[in-house]
């Protein structure tokens, strides 16, 4: 789905037009991966909820300055990896996969 090489750059939001694999068209229609902002929503809700059972175990009281300070920080270290989760995630809600590429053929 995404270029090689590509992860921790700025280019990380970049996207391949099509499956180099099959051919499939990765970007439907504009603003299909609008819904991929309710997985990566879902991924940042677990990673506070960690963050917080963590803190909650290693300190007395945990503060606000604090919880935003470490879910912040991990946040934005996992970016590129939870935004590329969440677009594969949404686009395998809709289209089925097919198996690795040397076992299905190219559809274009």
């Amino acid at each position: 789905m995404f270029p090689a090489g590509s992860l921790y750059t700025t280019r990380f939001a970049n996207m391949n037009p099509n499956c180099p694999c099959c051919g499939q068209d990765l970007e439907q229609e504009p603003g299909y991966y609008y819904g991929a902002m309710y997985v990566s929503f879902a991924f940042n809700v677990a990673i506070f909820l960690v963050a917080f059972f963590i803190l909650s175990q290693l300190v007395k009281e945990v503060t606000m300055p604090m919880m935003i300070g470490v879910v912040a920080t991990v946040v934005i270290g996992f970016l590129p990896i939870i935004f590329r989760w969440s677009r594969a995630i949404w686009i395998n809600i809709f289209i089925h996969y097919e198996g690795p590429c040397n076992q299905i053929s190219k559809t274009t």
